[in-house]
């Protein structure tokens, strides 16, 4: 039996936009739309198991309505660039589900929707529509069904013919004429002045329909007979207008609309793009589970020819592998090293400091040789060992970075890498979400080699192979590295980042591993008190919730905590889900005002999440050998070039509450005496945005020391410095920021918690002042469509595809990328730069401190008391004159005896 399922696309998207936290991902691509759209459609197709699904959307021009109404719509806000910028993905998501979606010019998405639920009623196929726009509710009838999407974008009302009739006294075709009775500000309908909902479901109880109360107006006293009769055209042309066409031109027949297999491979694709990890393993397509089903969509095995071939099966043309054992092949084998034209050590493990190292293989242009890691430990394969550590021997290899911080806790090390492919890969490509050997043979259309999940396994099928698949693997991945160094270099060289790659990234890689095995001192003593302070504090505020609630109850309980909320004390209701009252925290947030225990149980949640998340998490993460965290920077991810910190993230430990920042108490010198020095940039990303943008007025205040944000106020505002109170320069400091992520009047509005009018001329007013920095705005882009790319002050470079786009959407948030990257692409560059010449400069003079830390834009060090002033004047140094600009680089250096009094 068939089942149709009909969703309004434009509709929910926007519902999913506004019931989603604004998420975004590394390259700063909003995606809380697409999240929603993602969960609901998945909802859809478990919980209703339909044969045929449509997705219709909006065709995004006039239609026949705008004809006969030219102010059909007019004066709704312009859809904010956050949300446009996600309709591309929305659509593609919808293909990879298997999902029908198309647009028809001319006419609406209700009207796609009302015609094929029309046709479906007449072969009597029962239909869903899902959207969050109560115009469709005329479509109603005992095959059609239409679910009202609330703040909670899974979360729907349903309306069949009884529900209608219970809610508004009449059928569902009446909806047409509530419209032309009350107008609808949203699509600028008209209606009748004076008449809202409440008296236009009267008069329709009352006399039936529009027409039957046009023609009894004059029957009606008062200003609104005289209103009705005086309006009765703009009624009538307002019902028109909110009549759904049920019969636009759509092609006939049923196997369009089928709902297909979804495409795992290009749904993997964009979920990991979007960096959707949870729907990744939900849906099975995290490597996980290979073989797994779309979470129940399809319950069909995969036949086994789909399945991909296992490492034993790729072929080995070329490669001559070998894995010595005899002492005379041994020997051989080691005789062949300065003759190495590339060596790779295989490492298992996500995260390094605990991987396991099962082996090292090198290419001689003819042979691979391969030792595993057991004969890798056994003295008569010290040559290799000393050769693998002695930095005067080149190695061209993959992942050096790795490499060195797994040899290191085997009793082991890496030194000398002149050139690694995963660094040059993600230069030459930043946007590219993985730079393995398997994907840079397929870029290249090199000899493969297998991905690592099809020689291990994952999950709980990951299993070492016999030795003899192993040495062909990891020597056929030491070959590819000899073949893939001269066309990385060639590339490289064509795109200008020879010396990005050689000068910084390179050497930042290996100064980022001994950092890393450095590891930082954490007082695991001081760190568990200090989570019984907050046992002790969330155990008072929540003595206190108690006693606003007058009872006790299971703070954690959001069914508990929503009959507090609601049905007790009488608080607004903002959000229902299946379950019940809605109690996350953007509702919490508005609630606020209403009631202090609102602020009481935030406050609760916040100390209960610090304890559990950092003090917990932290204490599990110290290394019981050294008593330190050894954090594991990744370099080939964010897009913009910054380090991204992992296992566990210590650039996330939250210090704008105090109790967030009281948590750096725990970080401690390892050594007795010793001080902690951080050093901080002061506001870097608006000095190199005065650096490139060229604008006199931020050169000015920067050159001049001034605060940046009150001179921003000043000039905006047109005040003189003592009339800038604390609400200006807020408003200042957002938009400050904001400029540099491309902001749009949404967006400062939703931060400043003002209207997008404010917003709209707080925006135009700085770009007034601040001109040189809309200038830089519009070069920059004007380049990126020219050049295809935007590069940053040392060459780093962003290709933007999109750029010259048709598509609005696509391109616009191409351009906001064009915008901001070379920003904050310079400020990682920076800071990047600070760390080698530091690190170098340290070596160079004898110092005993050590770097330990990078967040953000702050570096922490360990620092004997006897090199406190040594180590201040080199920070600094350093640090401020990383890399030239027009306004000067400032640094904030403070010290104390552990990370929070370093601050």
């Amino acid at each position: 039996m068939r089942k149709l399922i009909l969703v309004d696309g434009n509709s929910v998207a926007n519902r999913a936009f506004y019931a989603v936290r604004l998420l975004s991902t590394r390259g700063g691509l909003h995606t809380n739309a697409v999240y929603g759209f993602a969960n609901m459609l998945l909802k859809l197709i478990e919980e209703e198991r339909p044969t045929h699904f449509l997705v219709a959307f909006d065709a995004g021009k006039a239609t026949f309505r705008h004809r006969e109404y030219e102010a059909y719509k007019a004066g709704r806000l312009q859809t904010p660039p956050e949300l446009s910028e996600q309709f591309p993905y929305i659509r593609e998501l919808v293909r990879a589900f298997g999902v029908a979606s198309g647009e028809l010019e001319e006419y609406e998405a209700d009207d796609m929707i009302g015609t094929l639920a029309k046709r479906a009623e007449a072969e009597g196929v029962d239909t869903l529509v899902v959207t969050g726009d109560r115009d469709l509710l005329q479509l109603v009838s005992d095959r059609v069904t239409v679910a009202l999407t609330r703040k909670g974008i899974t979360e729907t009302e349903r309306y069949d013919p009884a529900r209608i009739r219970e809610e508004y006294g009449f059928d569902p075709d009446r909806i047409r004429d509530l419209k032309g009775l009350m107008g609808d500000a949203s699509d600028n309908l008209p209606g009748v002045p004076g008449v809202g909902e409440k008296t236009a479901l009267k008069l329709l109880r009352q006399y039936g329909s529009l027409e039957s109360v046009l023609e009894h107006a004059s029957e009606i006293a008062g200003k609104l007979g005289e209103n009705l009769r005086a309006h009765a055209d703009a009624a009538r042309l307002s019902k028109r207008l909110a009549t759904i066409d049920c019969a636009v031109p759509l092609q006939s027949g049923w196997d369009w609309l089928r709902l297909g297999e979804p495409d795992r491979a290009a749904l993997a694709s964009l979920l990991r793009q979007l960096e959707f990890k949870s729907l990744l393993k939900r849906l099975g397509l995290d490597g996980t589970s290979a073989d797994a089903d779309v979470d129940g969509v399809r319950s069909s095995a995969r036949p086994a020819d789909e399945k991909r071939p296992r490492a034993v099966a790729v072929a080995e043309e070329g490669v001559d592998v070998r894995c010595p054992d005899r002492p005379e092949e041994v020997e051989e084998a080691l005789s062949r090293l300065e003759a190495a034209q590339s060596v790779v050590v295989e490492v298992t493990g996500d995260n390094p400091h605990d991987g396991e190292v099962r082996g090292v293989a090198w290419w001689d242009g003819h042979t691979a040789y391969f030792i595993p890691f057991e004969r890798l430990v056994q003295s008569d394969m010290r040559p290799l060992a000393d050769w693998l550590a002695d930095a005067r021997r080149p190695k061209r290899t993959h992942d050096s970075h790795r490499a060195e911080v797994a040899l290191f806790w085997h009793g082991l090390a890496f030194r000398g890498t002149s050139f690694c492919t995963h660094i040059a890969a993600y230069l030459l490509d930043p946007t590219e979400s993985r730079h393995t050997l398997a994907d840079l043979s397929r870029r290249y259309g090199l000899p493969p080699v297998p991905e690592a999940e099809d020689v291990y396994g994952k999950g709980a099928k990951f299993k070492v192979p016999d030795r003899d698949t192993l040495a062909r693997y990891v020597g056929r991945k030491a070959a590819l590295v000899a073949r893939l160094v001269p066309l990385l270099e060639a590339d490289l060289a064509a795109c200008g980042m020879r010396s990005l790659f050689y000068d910084l990234e390179l050497p930042l890689s290996s100064e980022l591993a001994v950092m890393e095995t450095v590891g930082v001192r954490v007082d695991a003593a001081a760190l568990a008190a200090y989570g019984e302070e907050l046992r002790e504090a969330a155990a008072k505020v929540e003595r206190e919730i108690y006693e606003l609630a007058g009872t006790t109850f299971n703070i954690g309980s959001t069914k508990q905590l929503g009959e507090i909320l609601f049905d007790k004390l009488g608080l607004p209701v903002v959000k229902k889900t299946k379950t019940g009252y809605s109690t996350d925290a953007d509702v919490l947030e508005e609630l606020a005002p209403y009631h202090p225990i609102v602020e009481k149980i935030l406050h609760y949640r916040q100390l209960t999440k610090l304890q559990s998340t950092y003090i917990e998490g932290l204490l599990k993460e110290i290394r019981p050998q050294t008593g330190k965290i050894h954090t594991y920077y990744q370099q080939t991810i964010a897009a913009t070039g910054r380090l991204s910190s992992q296992f566990p993230n210590l650039q996330n430990i939250p210090i704008r509450l105090e109790e967030g920042r009281k948590i750096r108490k725990a970080f401690v010198p390892s050594e007795p005496g010793w001080l902690m020095l951080a050093a901080d940039y002061s506001q870097i990303e608006l000095r190199v945005l005065a650096h490139v943008s060229g604008d006199e007025r931020l050169k000015e205040a920067f050159r001049t020391g001034m605060d940046i944000h009150t001179k921003t106020a000043m000039d905006v505002f047109g005040v003189s410095e003592d009339r800038v109170d604390a609400r200006m320069r807020r408003q200042a400091k957002a938009v400050n920021f904001g400029i540099i992520y491309g902001i749009s009047d949404f967006g400062l509005a939703q931060n400043l918690n003002i209207s997008r009018k404010e917003a709209a001329e707080f925006i135009r007013q700085y770009f007034a002042v601040f001109s040189g920095v809309k200038a830089y705005r519009e070069r920059i882009v004007e380049q990126a469509r020219r050049d295809g790319y935007v590069t940053t002050l040392l060459g780093r470079r962003r290709y933007l595809p999109d750029i010259n786009a048709s598509n609005y959407n696509l391109r616009s948030f191409a351009e906001r990328t064009a915008m901001n990257t070379p920003i904050q692409g310079t400020a990682a560059d920076i800071i990047k730069t600070a760390m080698v010449r530091l690190t170098r400069r340290m070596r160079d003079v004898g110092l005993k401190s050590r770097m330990l830390l990078q967040v953000h834009d702050e570096l922490v060090f360990e620092v004997p008391p006897d090199e406190l002033d040594a180590m201040r004047e080199l920070v600094t140094d350093v640090m401020e004159s990383a890399v030239p600009l027009d306004v000067p680089l400032k640094v904030d250096v403070s010290w104390g005896a552990d990370w929070y009094a370093a601050k």
